[in-house]
């Protein structure tokens, strides 16, 4: 059997190299002024590339489970490290077709396989905390735009888009490359209590037919809406509401990256003992609070803190998805279950900016929004409770296995 360990360490390694597409913005302006295309323009190719993400994990996550994380890890690499390729060809031919093409769609596939590719090995590898476990991977993928937006920046500067392009996609083709070779599932005595919870639960058919998954379904879509919605005015919200500089906003939004990967770790390892169903309560009441309070603030330092506890609660509510899914639903098909969830992602990818963007035409203000989103989050806290409360199922053997 595998080392943990470095199974933990190749998850990273596939999320960390994926991830990278939360570094896009680094590359808008070079993008727009080298070939000439408007701001909508350019940010379509990541909405394109979020959409494919929740699409194709939606569809691809029996996939995930039929032929095990090293095919699947080798599927994610190819279709990834032929999108960032095929992207430097697209700027080379200045081509906006082709750089939808190749970085929405075909790259937009492998971010879809390759975020669920390693998570459902790491939860059986880490059964007793699988928080801690599918916060370590999914962690690589928040911290990754720290890494790769400087190294973008820097090789842009350096040696032009399109070389850019060309080395990224090969240093990740290879770092996804080795990492999914090492990927393998777990193997226990048969008749264990482990291999027993390893193939416990039910079948991702079986699971989206419950309410449950509707209503983890509908938590996590307003999570990310929310969360993409005030990402994605962070910065020029925060120089018109509290009057910062532009400086002082980009490095807001540096440590915006920092409490979006680092949240993911630290909230997944507290809902190991404290529950998943709990944590998610926590989540909504602390941002409803939070977003209260920052549509009503003029107060740079509470405004900073404000938007880092929401990011914060953000990224965990990707973390602690799988392995709430894994403590309702079982770790049988959870690949699957999980990419079923992700379809949430690629639609908020689209709601939330677009929400955004009305309130903003509408009423010239940020405050309606922020008002809009502390609603939408007292719901969430509700469904959140009713889950805690009534979200068991009668087949859960993970007590036992424990």
């Amino acid at each position: 059997m595998r080392n943990r360990w470095l199974i933990a360490l190749a998850a990273v390694g596939i999320h960390i190299s994926i991830g990278s597409v939360y570094a896009w913005s680094v590359l808008t302006r070079p993008i727009m002024e080298e070939m000439g295309f408007s701001l909508s323009e350019t940010t379509w190719a990541f909405s394109l590339a979020i959409l494919f993400l929740g699409t194709s994990a939606g569809f691809l996550g029996r996939f995930v489970e039929k032929h095990g994380p090293k095919k699947s890890g080798l599927v994610s690499m190819m279709f990834f490290g032929t999108g960032m390729l095929g992207t430097a060809w697209a700027l080379a031919a200045h081509s906006l077709v082709l750089m939808y093409l190749f970085y929405g769609v075909i790259g937009g596939i492998g971010l879809g396989v390759g975020y669920i590719t390693p998570v459902s090995t790491l939860v059986k590898y880490f059964p007793n905390h699988r928080g801690f476990a599918t916060g370590l991977a999914i962690m690589g993928f928040g911290f990754a735009a720290l890494i790769a937006g400087p190294l973008m920046q820097t090789l842009t500067a350096e040696v032009g888009l399109v070389k850019t392009f060309l080395i990224l996609g090969t240093a990740y083709m290879l770092i996804m490359g080795a990492s999914a070779m090492y990927l393998k599932p777990p193997v226990f005595a048969e008749g264990s209590d482990k291999a027993v919870m390893l193939h416990s639960g039910i079948t991702a058919a079986e699971a989206v037919k419950t309410w449950q998954f509707g209503a983890l379904w509908w938590i996590f879509f307003v999570n990310i809406t929310c969360g993409i919605g005030l990402l994605a005015v962070a910065s020029p919200m925060a120089q018109q509401v509290v009057g910062m500089n532009a400086s002082q906003a980009a490095a807001m939004v540096g440590i915006i990256g920092l409490l979006n990967g680092g949240g993911r770790i630290i909230w997944s390892t507290v809902s190991d003992y404290i529950g998943r169903g709990f944590t998610y309560m926590l989540f909504f009441l602390i941002e409803a609070g939070a977003f209260l309070l920052l549509a009503g603030t003029r107060e740079v330092v509470l405004f900073q803190l404000l938007v880092f506890l929401i990011i914060s609660c953000y990224g965990g509510g990707f973390s602690c998805m799988p392995a709430y899914l894994s403590d309702i639903f079982g770790t049988r098909e959870l690949s699957a279950i999980h990419g079923r969830i992700l379809t949430a992602w690629g639609v908020a990818g689209v709601v939330g900016p677009t929400i955004v963007s009305w309130f903003w035409e509408h009423t010239h203000s940020y405050m309606d929004t922020l008002l809009f989103f502390a609603g939408c989050f007292v719901v969430n806290f509700i469904i959140a409770m009713i889950l805690k409360q009534r979200g068991s199922l009668s087949w859960d053997v993970s007590t036992q296995a424990e």
